[in-house]
């Protein structure tokens, strides 16, 4: 069984009259899915009143934490010294994020004392992956 990391984060959904939500979000890393991250909002964070999950690159998480990142449906980018945007963008709209920079930093130390930088290739199951991919089809 992979090692999970779950960490839950204070996030600031800005509204589109510029208010700020206050929310629980929870950021997910699977040693099992070594490249990705998944964020996890709470029913009130969405439109049609269901919890939301985006899986996105752990390392466009990294990335955005110094300089803008991202150019598909997720960005992420640094808001002045201690905060960090998401941009998370499907077909409805954009939901904006601002989580506490210390807080997703922490989250990337955790989930690289998990699988670290550069070797997410070692915990990949490529030929069960593969496997399954071919007996679904």
């Amino acid at each position: 069984m992979s090692p999970v990391i779950d960490q839950a984060v204070q996030a600031g959904l800005i509204t589109s009259e510029s208010d700020v939500l206050k929310v629980k979000a929870v950021l997910r890393y699977d040693a099992g899915d070594p490249l990705a991250v998944r964020m996890c909002f709470p029913p009130k964070a969405s439109l049609v009143g269901s919890e939301v999950s985006w899986i996105f690159g752990r390392d466009l998480l990294a990335a955005g934490l110094g300089s803008p990142a991202g150019d598909g449906d997720v960005h992420v980018r640094p808001h002045g010294e201690d905060e960090t945007v998401l941009e998370f963008h499907a077909s409805v709209g954009t939901a904006m994020v601002r989580v506490r920079t210390a807080e997703l930093s922490r989250f990337l130390r955790r989930s690289y004392a998990c699988v670290p930088a550069g070797r997410e290739g070692l915990h990949l199951d490529l030929d069960g992956d593969l496997a399954a991919l071919l007996r679904e089809a």
